[in-house]
């Protein structure tokens, strides 16, 4: 499995650090919807789906967080801890946020409006729709 990890280019001076994203460039799509998570218990497992289409970025802009990537055939563990990198995840992933830090603020950037019909949610769906996409 192939993971993209961006490491976005911080500029900086006495004054602090500033990073700017732009669609299709630092982005690989164009962004449709932005929210972030933060608060999350330690003990917490978010996501636990995957989406038929939809594109995002996750960006841990504060604290630390790991994520577990499932392609229905491989499974990779990231860990996210620099505000400065980015993890890519294509349309027919399978992704859960873990192991957050008390003070982690973890942004999503996607490529589509929120949809519904778009999610998988459960585990053994989503490795049907992955076996059906290879045919």
């Amino acid at each position: 499995m192939q993971v993209v990890k961006y490491m976005f280019q911080p500029h900086g001076d006495d004054r602090g650090q500033l990073v700017a994203l732009e669609e299709f460039k630092d982005i690989p799509f164009r962004v449709k919807r932005f929210y972030y998570m933060y608060d999350t218990i330690p003990e917490v497992v978010r996501g636990k789906h995957a989406h038929r289409n939809l594109e995002q970025i996750l960006i841990c802009i504060h604290g630390s967080c790991k994520v577990r990537l499932d392609n229905g055939k491989e499974k990779k563990e990231v860990s996210l801890e620099k505000p400065y990198e980015g993890l890519y995840i294509p349309g027919s992933m399978w992704r859960e946020m873990y192991d957050f830090s008390e003070d982690a603020v973890l942004v999503v950037l996607a490529s589509e409006l929120y949809d519904e019909a778009d999610y998988i949610r459960d585990y053994q769906e989503f490795l049907r729709f992955v076996e059906e996409s290879e045919k």
